[in-house]
């Protein structure tokens, strides 16, 4: 890991309000895996938002926006984010939402499927879209009209939006998780 951890008494009150903020969302909505040590340190990508606030402040708000009241099923989600940490290799944030996923009745091999950067035969309507539309968006070139038809026409067109949203946080994460090598926890 590139950055060190980051304890109560190294943060400025600017880090502080952040940290605060960050410690209540995640105990109320990222559970299950490990996102806190054992002295309190935030960890995964909340270490890399809370060194560099000026940039991690308003990643968290668009993480908070994207997390408050989704339109998406909670596994049609974890599809998304799963096929994008796999794009990136992101280890922290497979460690993570195989979690969720699991948790979101997402079958292991499903998981497992996508994990390897695969298409499961066995998606749902709206697991398939969501992944043509994820696997679309990370290869880096503009959605195709027919995925986006398809996607509206699942989804509609507010939730087609937070998907591509979606998509788009994750690679930032992703590519946060990588940039600043964060580790999956080690008791794991």
């Amino acid at each position: 890991m590139r950055l060190r951890l980051l304890s109560h008494s190294d943060l400025s009150s600017k880090q502080q309000a952040l940290y605060d903020d960050m410690r209540s969302g995640i105990e109320s909505n990222f559970k299950g895996f490990q996102a806190i040590d054992s002295d309190g340190a935030l960890i995964g990508p909340w270490n890399p938002w809370l060194h560099f606030s000026k940039f991690g402040g308003p990643v968290w708000e668009l993480v908070k926006a994207l997390s408050a009241s989704p339109t998406l099923p909670r596994p049609v989600r974890e599809v998304a984010i799963l096929v994008t940490g796999a794009h990136f290799h992101s280890a922290y944030e497979l460690y993570a939402h195989v979690i969720v996923a699991e948790a979101r009745g997402l079958s292991d091999e499903k998981i497992a499927t996508i994990v390897a950067g695969q298409r499961p035969a066995d998606l749902t309507h709206e697991e398939a879209v969501t992944y043509d539309v994820t696997s679309a968006l990370v290869s880096g070139s503009v959605l195709p009209e027919l995925v986006y038809r398809q996607a509206v026409k699942t989804f509609g067109e507010d939730s087609t939006a937070e998907l591509i949203y979606l998509v788009g946080l994750y690679c930032l994460v992703s590519v946060i998780l990588n940039g600043f090598d964060v580790p999956v926890p080690e008791s794991t």
